[in-house]
């Protein structure tokens, strides 16, 4: 079966902004309109000649639900073209893009602009169940007599919020949150803290480098909130990042015999990406320049405890299919969720015993080169905004290849629930 090309034009994203116990300067729609027109203004075509707006979004806020639709028309597409919104978790970002993709090669569409988003900082406090019946309660009862008994019922800890970023953070199924999958693979890889930390230290280092070096400005706009502040880099970098400084950081999810730590975890962040991908018809129409393509896919499943393992379950049937490699790609960008999960997922490709039972290969895929993963460092040192980082490194890859005079890579991503996803990337 022959599929129509589909070709990356052009990418941006926004700068990462470490949640602050707080609600952050932007909403996610915000974050999404600024970065998004800011891609569009320097097209050779006009908003309202995209054929559709695709977003991939983890939380948007109650006002904001098919936040796709909202910020196409907070752009200026016009109200002809349709915009939606897509969740598959960490990956809502990747989803959006092969969204893009299935509606191009089915002739559907020709000219598509998709991303993700989310502001997690802005993750909502909610009510918890009894709270919201002894409203219900309250509201329901008539006169004096009968507030007076709710009344007498009310407790000052029925106001104890439900933080609504670890209720999306635990999967249902398990019961656990991505923190403790993380703490599984530890413990199944033998990953020691030192792993971790040494892991996280490396990745502040090379996102310190590609900053200083300037690897990121082609593909970051700045954000400018109504007070004229100017957000133009990813702060949550730490330039002191270092073995003891993360050694003083107490486990978070097992706080018993864990190894898990804020440190060697992905941060709580707001940002979002975009990517313009078009067709063969619509390059020509519009007098396009591709800088890419995206070559294949792939989504995999495996179980929800052991979810950071994704990357390997959704990378390695396209490695098969094109007859690769781990190390005949000329980068990797898998997202780092926790350090732990990345690494597992590299030791998981060395295991005899684990890719012929799980993956039904001949015998261990190998040892990737640890050269070509994440070059610029990853969300440990950047952060995770849960919607935007499937695309994010996608985009990043592709900066990458086209910097170095690389050919192809693969962007992989774990996605809570027990998923992975993967693309091919070209460099044009």
């Amino acid at each position: 079966m022959s599929f129509r090309p589909v070709y990356i034009i052009d990418g941006a994203r926004s700068p990462f902004l470490k949640a602050k116990n707080a609600p952050g300067p932007f909403a996610a729609s915000d974050i999404a309109t600024i970065t998004g027109r800011a891609l569009l203004a320097r097209q050779p075509f006009a908003p309202e000649d995209l054929d559709e707006v695709i977003l991939g979004c983890a939380s948007p806020s109650p006002d904001e639900v098919n936040i796709g639709r909202v910020v196409a028309l907070r752009m200026g597409c016009g109200i002809d073209v349709p915009g939606w919104t897509v969740m598959r978790n960490c990956a809502s970002g990747m989803q959006a893009l092969d969204s893009a993709i299935t509606n191009i090669q089915a002739g559907r569409s020709q000219l598509v602009l998709a991303g993700g988003v989310d502001a997690l900082s802005r993750a909502p406090l909610l009510f918890s169940d009894a709270m919201v019946r002894w409203l219900s309660g309250w509201y329901a009862a008539k006169g004096a007599g009968a507030k007076f008994a709710m009344l007498k019922k009310f407790r000052p800890g029925l106001l104890a919020p439900v933080i609504g970023i670890v209720k999306g953070l635990t999967d249902p199924v398990v019961g656990l949150l991505m923190g403790q999958t993380a703490e599984n693979l530890a413990w199944r890889f033998g990953i020691t803290r030192e792993d971790m930390d040494r892991f996280s230290v490396r990745s502040h280092q090379r996102t310190m480098a590609a900053h200083d070096a300037g690897h990121f400005a082609d593909e970051m706009t700045a954000l400018v909130d109504e007070k004229g502040n100017a957000y133009q880099h990813d702060d949550g970098l730490r330039r002191d990042s270092s073995l003891p400084n993360l050694a003083k950081l107490k486990p978070f999810f097992d706080r018993k015999f864990g190894r898990v730590t804020p440190g060697n975890s992905s941060q709580v962040t707001d940002g979002a990406t975009w990517l313009i991908l078009a067709s063969e018809e619509a390059v020509q129409q519009y007098g396009l320049t591709p800088i890419g393509r995206i070559a294949d896919s792939q989504w995999a499943g495996l179980a929800p405890e052991q979810m950071g393992l994704g990357p390997v379950h959704a990378a390695t049937p396209i490695l098969q299919r094109h007859g690769l490699g781990l190390n005949d790609l000329d980068a990797w960008e898998i997202n780092e969720a926790f350090a732990a999960q990345v690494i597992g997922c590299q030791r998981a490709w060395e295991d005899e015993a684990y890719c012929r039972e799980q993956l039904r290969l001949d015998g261990a895929l190998g040892k990737l080169d640890e050269s070509k993963l994440n070059i610029d460092g990853g969300a440990v040192a950047m952060g995770h905004p849960v919607g935007a980082s499937g695309a994010r490194i996608v985009l990043h890859l592709l900066h990458i290849l086209r910097r170095t005079g690389g050919k192809r890579g693969i962007a992989s991503i774990c996605i809570g629930g027990g998923q992975g996803g993967a693309m091919l990337v070209e460099a044009l």
